[in-house]
């Protein structure tokens, strides 16, 4: 797939890996369709790629909301080829806390609606539109690209929601390679580590330095630009497909 003259959904797109990506896409001349909260900084972001970014505000929860986002998105650059789902959320709560209160039955679904749930509403909205598409010489139509975590394959302390959301993602890779390989369309998935993205800004520099010290090499935090360096390799190298991609640097948790 060609990056250039590409369009890219990208859902938590405002902000950290999202827009990273909308960023690095429209830079190689891709379009991309950014989909965030109304109170996200899309429009902004939308302003300062020009003609080649385009902002639609979306609960990715929402259904009625996705359906309009993604039927916007096609609508206004008259194509998908590829959906980058980095839209989440990562409340942290013990299943039982030391005081002995039970994790929020409601914190963990609402987890789960917005990073998985969301997630696949997304894909399947997209991929829809994605068929249309007329085929590449091999077969092509488009990608999905999936953002799950390392905390789906080693999950720490107050994160059962969040692995379990993540998990999901890593679970659904193959699946959906499978079931969309009939419209030609690809499935990868991301299981991020440490990334110095917003989640990060309140740390101290003693904090950050001892994530750093958890990478094996390089030493240092992964950034939105390593996320969309990777999207883009997944566009151009059409041999890649139903798999799980670990960027972080060696780190286990």
């Amino acid at each position: 797939m060609q990056i250039d003259g590409s369009v890219a959904v990208v859902t938590g797109g405002a902000s950290g890996l999202g827009a990273g990506t909308a960023r690095h896409l429209a830079q190689r001349d891709g379009r991309v369709a950014i989909l965030d909260l109304p109170t996200s900084n899309g429009a902004d972001l939308a302003g300062e790629l020009g003609d080649a970014g385009a902002f639609f505000p979306v609960d990715v929860s929402d259904p009625d909301q996705v359906e309009a986002a993604v039927d916007g998105a096609a609508s206004t650059f008259g194509r998908i080829d590829v959906c980058v789902n980095a839209a989440g959320i990562s409340p942290a709560a013990r299943v039982l806390s030391r005081k002995g209160e039970l994790h929020p039955l409601d914190t963990f679904r609402r987890t789960v609606e917005v990073n998985l749930v969301g997630s696949f509403d997304v894909l399947r909205r997209a991929v829809a539109v994605m068929a249309r598409n007329e085929p590449s010489s091999e077969g092509e139509r488009g990608l999905v690209v999936n953002v799950s975590s390392a905390a789906a394959l080693e999950g720490q302390v107050g994160q059962a929601a969040y692995s379990a959301s993540k998990g999901g993602l890593v679970a659904l890779t193959l699946p959906l390679a499978r079931d969309l390989a009939l419209w030609g369309i690809r499935v990868m998935t991301v299981c991020p580590g440490i990334m110095d993205t917003a989640m990060l800004a309140g740390a101290d520099e003693k904090r950050r330095a001892s994530l750093v010290d958890l990478h094996v090499f390089p030493k240092r935090l992964g950034t939105p630009h390593d996320f969309a360096q990777l999207v883009a390799s997944f566009m151009e190298n059409t041999l890649l497909n139903g798999d799980v991609v670990r960027l972080d640097a060696a780190t286990r948790l």
